[in-house]
């Protein structure tokens, strides 16, 4: 029986998690649920799986959680902050830390469940992106396991040999295929771009979730955070990663042969799958998803990125490029840019607009420890808030 954490319980990844759990009661024991404030969820997830601990942001969301859990007769020890987080994914009662909390929160409790040896189910794909080299080689001198939940990864290391070392040329590999949907606004008129509404963004064609990264698909900044990501899971360089739109989002990833074989993982846009997948293993378990009907699908299609529509990847790229502490300021300015979006105070076009900013002020820095990552992080972020409050008045002047 695996015993685990759940980092982001109440978030997409953390609900599809639980759906799949739920189905193997016999080989799952959930430890730990974290939900920062969505106190209702969590109380809902705590009376179903009885937890021994549940994580908030706060003593506010902590009290109300008790109260709930309290007025439910759930015994479950409510704790809240990041130590807490940190404290449940590195305890020694788990086994395994599904990591799913969205963004930058979720590097430090996803690097201590690294420190401490955890098989870690990556969702977290911020944890790389600021701090790719120093969380694998932290996850390599621990002996902890990492096994990708995004669906482009999760395709890439079904597809890789059984036997794959992080040589992609000893194992014959040429390149790495990540497809990306292209988002809602694929075929929408660029010069309409400037009037796209957070509620149009978020609504994502193929699949179910939250805003921020349903977002970050209609920027298609999403996939440049799966490139670097990809560039550290597989030890891959910027040479070998491609990116292709597949609007039909059944071919997940595909991987390229040195003899010209392209092997590709494919099934219905589901978030189940992936996960079910890195829980199963060595087995696979059945997650619930619908089969894949070739005979509805028809057509697959699939097309090269068009930089002028989708800014952000070309930006995600020339981060991976360059090294050094740029991806880390690509995801910090963009997580306050597609905060201000939503929150209204910037166009949809301003976003790859107030990341190129903060690169050109910020890319350039070193940071090889997680203080100076965490520090340099912080000071884009308050740049970047500046940067929006000055183009908010700009816009309403």
């Amino acid at each position: 029986m695996i015993r685990l954490a759940l980092l982001g319980a109440t978030g997409s990844i953390g609900e599809n998690t639980l759906d799949v759990v739920a189905r193997h009661p016999e080989r799952f024991r959930v430890v730990a649920l974290t939900g920062h404030r969505q106190v209702e969820k969590l109380a809902e997830q705590c009376q179903q799986f009885k937890p021994r601990y549940a994580v908030v942001a706060d003593e506010t969301a902590a009290q109300a959680l008790r109260q709930r859990l309290q007025a439910a007769a759930v015994d479950t020890e409510v704790l809240f902050g990041e130590q807490a987080l940190c404290d449940v994914a590195a305890g020694s009662e788990v086994d395994a830390v599904m990591a799913a909390i969205v963004g930058a929160a979720g590097l430090l409790p996803t690097l201590a469940a690294a420190k401490a040896g955890k098989t870690i189910y990556l969702a977290n794909k911020e944890t790389l992106v600021v701090a790719g080299a120093l969380f694998m080689e932290t996850a390599r001198r621990h002996g902890a396991k990492v096994l990708p939940v995004d669906s482009e990864h999760n395709a890439i290391f079904q597809v890789l040999p059984e036997n794959f070392d992080g040589d992609l040329a000893r194992a014959g590999v040429s390149s790495l295929v990540l497809t990306a949907s292209g988002g809602p606004f694929l075929h929408t008129d660029l010069a309409d771009f400037a009037a796209i509404t957070p509620a149009q963004a978020v609504q994502h064609p193929n699949w179910s979730m939250g805003q921020k990264i349903s977002v970050d698909s209609a920027t298609m900044m999403n996939k440049g955070l799966e490139l670097i990501e990809a560039h550290w899971l597989f030890n891959a360089a910027p040479a070998q990663l491609e990116v292709v739109i597949h609007p039909q989002s059944i071919v997940h990833s595909m991987v390229r042969y040195a003899d010209g074989s392209v092997l590709a993982q494919m099934g219905l846009p589901d978030m189940r799958t992936p996960i079910a997948y890195c829980l199963g293993l060595p087995e696979r378990l059945d997650a619930g998803v619908d089969k894949l009907d070739f005979a509805r699908v028809g057509a697959l299609t699939f097309n090269r990125p068009d930089f002028v529509r989708f800014p952000c990847l070309q930006l995600a790229y020339e981060a991976m490029q360059a090294g050094k502490a740029a991806p880390c300021v690509l995801n910090a300015a963009n997580e306050v840019a597609v905060a201000a979006f939503l929150a209204k105070r910037i166009g949809f076009t301003a976003i790859a607009a107030l990341v190129e900013h903060c690169l050109d002020n910020y890319g350039h820095q070193q940071a090889d420890s997680v203080e100076a990552l965490l520090h340099l992080d912080e000071q884009v972020r308050a740049a970047a808030q500046v940067w929006v409050r000055n183009h908010y008045r700009v816009l309403n002047q």
